[in-house]
């Protein structure tokens, strides 16, 4: 699975003016526990947010304490159901009651029902009539659960295999697979081209597609529990860059028959199912297939009653690689008409095509890239988008992803409109009709504001929430943006400056890069606190300058800015960072003997690179995480980038971070989970061997029955033990 999708970037929240108050001067500084993820006192201080805010048909619906609130916009907000309602439902229907407000989904378009689960049931209740209208007996095993509006049913695994339980509560037995390899509706893939699970109802609830992944050809690869007297091997399928990859085929399970057809997908077995996606009227399902070396895609039809290849819609090929990540998207009110994702123009922008694989027209066009798409209007004749494009738009703007708005989009006409206008990220959710849509805000100077605004013109109709500035009354360190030229002289890029605490321009200060550096992630944001996090204050709090930039080969800036890494990873992203540095120097409050860096999984490739490769320049780095040699890491994301091995030596050698160990001059410490089943633990191990062999000496630190991220109340402890090293060897 991707480095983005296990990158956990955590935000901890903050902005002040440069005047502090006698009272404020006063308070204590913040702790760790107040600024990480998993801290003791960390909820005091995240701006306050609305819980379980969501829509139900066009009510928008949200809990406090006990109580469910809402309204449909333009009328007075009321109580929709307190949990002593939802008690008395679950009582009437003989099913126990619930110590607090579970966690709700809205299972149909329209319905005034939400969904939870509790004590092994998914429930369905009528917040309107105050009853409960299904019940579905869930077993200790299941999970990976896909619920049908249309039909009611709900499918799930237990185990590799597939089942379907009825509201009536009868289990349809789908797969019966007896070998461990062969695993049946779950995701594929290692989680990449935007994969999310392995199941897929048609619209009409009538047929279930399904996922199933054969890695019986795969290597083993052993984890060990320690958690036993005697630790115990827990094997893990993990298919290496130029190793035997897993092989997927796609079934189709009809409910009124109980018969499954398999899709011909054919030869090579090695290749990328990606993106299915069912026609509206359940005749054909749309699979976005990718070959092994990820430079060609093919738009492919099959037949959902017979499993035969109906049509190749049409390709895209790209020198570097070719990355679906979004299926076909129907017109509500044209079944003939889809829209297409792609980045075949340099940015990721939308396609209008009829079924027959012809494009009608484009959509969206310039130098900025869509985001998501998060809906149509209930006609259907406009689309809305979350996207980069800069307000005001002209046929000439250069978007930049510091800043995120909606735009509605005249599917006839193209024509764009901005629905929200307000410099910084806005976050988007439509309503059923897409009349309305719940606007979730932030800037630098906005902790978050919650409006109902109406998708015709972006008016607001209510304001929910303003919520205030948790570090209010700290004395917090100063925040600055700005843009410095890559290695290239010519790109922009974008960067965030953390000065310390009380700092006097006249005095030397240590500087710590924190960096990522990969693709599929961006540091540098136009919301709340410019995308800092808890860490970055706190050390600035202790004096230090905390520098990030965005360097090519990051997330939303297009298909060159990113791919410019491929084949030759962290060559252009290194000499990226090295022209921050030469920024960093030239600050005259910046010690120039006294620069470190601190990254994470591409990060800490990134951390561990810099100091290796430039021993003279970085006195710390403490890198977690660390890809050491891309050959060990996963097939689709480091075949993507670097191509395999066998036809890449040159790449991989230069990447390969064990032939540098020799170069280590200052401290290192590299951090990893011993079971991390994204960069496996052997990197960080091969590279302590490496320096054994090469007589340097890093430092280095396990956490135990941790994964790619130490989560939860460990966090912390992680983020002292960072500290400490840095305090140690660099302040």
């Amino acid at each position: 699975m991707t480095l983005k999708i296990k990158f956990i970037v955590f935000v901890c929240l903050f902005f002040t003016s440069a005047s502090m108050s006698v009272m404020a001067q006063s308070k204590q500084s913040l702790t760790l526990h107040d600024l990480i993820p998993g801290g003791k006192t960390y909820n005091r201080f995240v701006p306050r947010d609305l819980k379980q805010l969501q829509w139900c048909a066009d009510e928008y619906l949200y809990a406090k304490g006990d109580t469910v609130w809402g309204a449909v916009p333009g009328k007075p907000e009321r109580v929709i159901f307190t949990r002593q309602q939802l008690n008395d439902a679950l009582t009437m229907g003989k099913l126990r009651v619930v110590g607090h407000l579970p966690s709700f989904s809205v299972p149909y378009k329209e319905d005034p029902v939400l969904a939870f689960e509790s004590k092994n049931h998914r429930i369905h209740y009528n917040f309107k009539e105050n009853r409960i209208v299904a019940d579905y007996q869930l077993a200790d095993k299941w999970a990976n659960y896909d619920f049908c509006p249309a039909n009611g049913y709900l499918a799930c695994t237990e185990g590799n295999n597939l089942r379907i339980l009825s509201p009536d509560n009868t289990v349809t037995i789908v797969t019966s697979e007896e070998k461990d390899d062969i695993v049946c509706g779950k995701s594929v893939h290692q989680n990449e081209f935007g994969i999310r699970k392995g199941t897929f109802w048609s619209p009409g609830g009538s047929a279930l597609a399904f996922y199933r992944m054969d890695e019986s050809m795969v290597t083993d690869y052993p984890f060990v529990n320690i958690d036993t007297r005697c630790a115990v091997a827990e094997p893990h399928k993990y298919p290496m860059a130029g190793m035997k990859s897993h092989e997927v085929t796609v079934g189709v399970y009809n409910l009124s028959t109980g018969n499954t057809v398999w899709l011909k997908t054919g030869l090579p077995k090695e290749k990328y199912l990606t993106n299915i996606a069912w026609s509206p009227d359940e005749k054909s399902i749309y699979i976005a297939e990718l070959n092994r070396d990820q430079n060609d895609m093919r738009l492919v039809r099959y037949s959902a009653v017979t499993g035969e290849k109906e049509a190749e819609l049409f390709s895209e090929q790209d020198e570097r690689y070719v990355e679906p990540q979004h299926p076909v998207l129907f017109l509500p009110d044209d079944p003939d008409k889809f829209i297409w994702q792609s980045e075949k123009d340099g940015y990721n922008h939308l396609y209008l095509y009829n079924t027959s694989g012809k494009e009608i027209k484009r959509l969206t066009s310039g130098e900025w890239v869509v985001l998501d798409v998060l809906g149509f209007d209930k006609k259907g004749d406009n689309v809305f988008i979350s996207a980069t494009a800069p307000y005001p738009l002209s046929s000439f703007s250069y978007g930049t992803p510091m800043e995120v708005y909606t735009w509605k989009v005249n599917i006839k006409t193209g024509e764009r409109t901005c629905i929200n206008w307000k410099t910084g990220v806005h976050k988007v959710l439509l309503s059923a009709s897409g009349q309305y849509a719940i606007d979730n805000y932030s800037s630098p100077s906005v902790p978050r504001n919650i409006d109902i605004i109406k998708t015709k013109d972006g008016r607001p109709v209510k304001a929910l929430l303003s919520a205030k500035n948790p570090y209010e009354g700290y004395i917090m360190p100063e925040i600055v943006t700005g843009k410095i030229k890559a290695a290239d002289g010519v790109t922009d890029l974008n960067f965030r400056l953390i000065k310390p605490v009380g700092l006097v321009e006249t005095e030397k200060h240590p500087a710590i890069i924190y960096v990522y550096g990969g693709p599929k992630a961006q540091m540098v944001t136009g919301d709340w606190m410019n995308g800092a996090r808890g860490w970055d204050i706190y050390m600035a709090q202790r004096g230090y300058v905390v520098f990030t930039v965005d360097g090519r080969g990051s997330a939303n800036r297009g298909h060159a800015f990113e791919s410019v890494i491929h084949r030759n990873l962290g060559i252009n992203e290194m000499a990226d960072q090295m022209k921050g540095v030469e920024y960093l120097k030239s600050l005259p409050y910046v010690d120039k003997g006294r620069i470190g860096v601190h990254g994470w999984s591409y990060g800490g490739f990134m951390a561990t690179n810099l100091i290796l490769t430039h021993p003279d320049v970085f006195k710390v780095a403490v890198a977690g995480g660390p890809v050491i040699d891309w050959s060990k890491y996963e097939i689709m994301y480091g075949e993507r980038y670097m191509d395999r091995p066998q036809d890449n030596p040159e790449g991989y050698k230069n990447a390969d971070l064990k032939l540098k160990a020799g170069n280590l001059k200052g401290h290192l410490l590299l951090i990893h989970g011993d079971i991390d089943p994204v960069v496996v633990w052997q990197h960080s191990l091969s590279f302590l061997k490496a320096c054994v062999d090469a007589d340097t000496y890093p430092d280095y630190f396990v956490y135990p029955r941790h994964e790619h991220n130490v989560i939860g109340k460990d966090r912390p402890h992680l983020h002292e033990k960072i500290t400490r090293y840095f305090d140690d060897y660099l302040k």
